[in-house]
């Protein structure tokens, strides 16, 4: 895939998204979030790909906001249309069977931290930060922001750091559950590749309904015991279960096919 803004690189099933603006901080213009849409919905569709990283180009900035330039330049009507633009995008994300990882390696502000927020899983560079400054703007988080930060913070930090538009370092962050992992700039991204090299080898079906039946959890109206309980049949009709339980009678490693 030819992209502008975006850079996409496959190594042994992993797919690594680079956002590349680096004389903008890699901020998500709309231009860029459309690119980020086509390589996310290429992520589904490939079946040799199982998992993927998403990271800013550099060491300084993972994605440091929304393009400015552009925000100041909407009205009612196309503003929310912007919002839902970058919250569904954000939602395929979210949604993706295919685990993806947020290697943050700068900042992560506004549209950056929603798009950290958006991915399953985030390990953050030792230098790294992230908030929602929106509010210095005139503006609230408009991709996510207000319903994923109360998520992984608690809503009383969640309203905290968005009210006062405090920025987070990586200690912190990872003390209150925004990060999984903290690592130095040069063990980020070989860290992200040990966690879905462990993940890519298990059963795939399983992979994605796991992340089906967490993600009903945190969904309005949605009955996720429900959504538990039929997934966890589904997984019975599969290969992959067939043999992990076979492979655990014989005492050997299963041999998972994602069938």
């Amino acid at each position: 895939m030819n992209f502008k803004n975006i850079k996409t690189n496959l190594q042994n099933g992993i797919m690594v998204i680079t956002i590349s603006r680096q004389e903008r901080l890699n901020a998500l213009n709309f231009e860029t979030l459309a690119e980020l849409h086509k390589a996310i919905r290429f992520l589904y569709d490939n079946l040799e790909i199982m998992g993927a990283i998403i990271t800013g180009e550099g060491e300084k900035a993972f994605v440091a906001g929304a393009d400015i330039t552009e925000i100041a330049k909407l009205n009612e009507i196309n503003g929310r249309k912007a919002a839902e633009t970058g919250q569904e995008i954000f939602q395929m994300i979210e949604n993706c069977p295919k685990l993806i990882i947020a290697a943050v390696n700068g900042y992560a502000l506004g549209g950056g931290c929603e798009l950290a927020m958006a991915c399953h899983i985030r390990v953050m560079a030792d230098n790294a930060k992230f908030g929602q400054p929106e509010i210095n703007l005139g503006i609230i988080p408009g991709y996510g922001g207000t319903q994923r930060l109360p998520w992984l913070v608690g809503k009383g930090k969640a309203l905290e750091l968005m009210l006062t538009a405090d920025m987070i370092g990586a200690t912190e962050a990872k003390e209150m559950g925004w990060a999984n992992y903290v690592t130095t700039q040069s063990e980020l991204m070989p860290k992200c590749f040990e966690i879905l090299h462990k993940i890519i080898n298990k059963p795939a079906i399983s992979v994605g309904l796991i992340i089906d039946c967490v993600n009903t959890a945190f969904s309005k109206g949605q009955d996720g015991f429900q959504t538990e309980a039929n997934a966890f049949a589904a997984c019975i009709s599969t290969g992959d279960f067939k043999e992990g339980t076979l492979a655990f009678i014989e005492k050997r490693n299963p041999i998972f096919k994602g069938k």
